[in-house]
């Protein structure tokens, strides 16, 4: 038998333990299906799973390594921040009034004189910007004023605000001898040019020049959508063609050789590589051709140029030279030497223009390789 305290003392010692039961049970509740129940429904007899809190831990710690690359990556741009717009302020000037001089010079030259220039670029090197100069010959219809306008008005933005940075730059506020600029970290710096542009710039101008620059290049892609349909069809179906053996024997293999974390990004990978190796077969091929018809296009244009120069100065070389070109084969021949010249040059370019004259012909290759990607992209799947 026992007595009415030791019961007492029983309990108060069961009391204490229970929470310390309950703590300890908890973390193995986990909720689970009963056969008995309806799907959705779920009972307590399942352990819990400890990969839970490891997978969170995971996820953290490449949370954490994500925002400090973010924040070595946004260090660096301040860190370049300034030496870039300087290197902006110096070379958009020259290369602004460069193009306008040199437009006002082609716009004196004698329409003769043009031809000529504009026949020697496709007889020997239409073949090197195929698409560029489809493109400029569909904005000539589609578009060109627009365009040369928009540009206008957006250099004459440009040239304002560069001034009014120039002029920021040399500001000593604080009078103490040293440039304001000079004083401010990179973050403070971009903030600073960021406002000067807000402020100095005009909005409705420059929503209007790029409105209508979108415009005529909606209108330009269309036009060379239908213009390279072959090459756009070839360059797909070589794509698709690559697409299956890639997935098939391919892909795999390099899905076992990256991490599991990485592995949707195989099949999109390899969907570009082979995108990107239709694209230069087919359009290599479209090059060939389109340098062959430029050559033919501005071997003619150079021809009939040069004989009305000699028609202009009295030169007949023994009767060739006739009031009328229809009359003389003169142009006719000239204009077959001049395209096998042209095409020949392209030929052992290898359709690309050489160095170092490429890299000053740096946007003509980016324009090129990006409307071509573009309008392939916009018919593709």
């Amino acid at each position: 038998t026992t007595t009415p305290q030791e019961v007492s003392q029983g309990c108060t010692h069961v009391a204490c333990l229970l929470p310390r039961a309950v703590l300890h049970c908890a973390p193995r509740i986990a909720y689970t299906h009963r056969k008995d129940r309806k799907p959705g429904r779920r009972s307590i007899d399942q352990s819990f799973d400890p990969s839970i809190m490891s997978e969170a831990t995971s996820k953290s710690r490449d949370l954490k390594d994500i925002q400090k690359q973010m924040t070595a990556a946004a260090s660096m741009l301040q860190s370049v921040a300034k030496p870039l717009v300087d290197l902006m302020t110096f070379l958009l000037p020259i290369i602004i009034t460069s193009t306008m001089k040199a437009h006002a010079w082609f716009k004196k030259l004698p329409q003769n004189a043009i031809n000529f220039l504009i026949g020697f670029v496709f007889c020997f090197f239409g073949g090197l910007y195929p698409v560029v100069f489809a493109a400029i010959e569909a904005a000539e219809y589609g578009g060109r004023k627009t365009v040369m306008e928009a540009l206008r008005d957006l250099s004459n933005e440009a040239i304002i605000i560069i001034e009014e940075s120039k002029k920021d730059d040399q500001l000593d506020e604080d009078k103490d001898g040293k440039a304001d600029t000079t004083q401010i970290s990179g973050t403070e710096y971009m903030a600073r040019k960021t406002r000067l542009v807000m402020r100095k710039m005009n909005p409705q101008k420059v929503d209007k020049a790029i409105s209508n620059i979108y415009r005529v290049w909606l209108a330009v892609a269309a036009v060379l959508t239908i213009e390279f349909a072959r090459a756009i069809s070839m360059a797909l179906a070589i794509s698709d063609f690559l697409k299956k053996p890639v997935d098939r024997f391919i892909a795999p293999t390099i899905q076992k050789a990256v991490p599991d974390e990485y592995d949707k990004w195989v099949p999109v990978i390899c969907g570009w590589i082979t995108k990107s190796i239709g694209m230069s077969i087919a359009w290599y091929i479209q090059t060939v051709r389109s340098a062959f018809a430029s050559a033919l296009t501005g071997g003619l244009m150079m021809a009939r140029a040069a004989y009305l120069a000699l028609q202009c100065r009295n030169i007949e070389l023994g009767g060739l030279i006739k009031p009328n070109h229809e009359d003389s084969p003169l142009d006719e021949g000239l204009s077959y030497v001049f395209a096998a010249l042209g095409f020949y040059t392209q030929f052992k370019l290898g359709f690309k223009m050489p160095a170092p004259f490429n890299l000053l012909l740096f946007p003509f290759e980016f324009a090129e390789h990006y409307i071509r990607w573009s309008i392939t992209k916009a018919t593709g799947k």
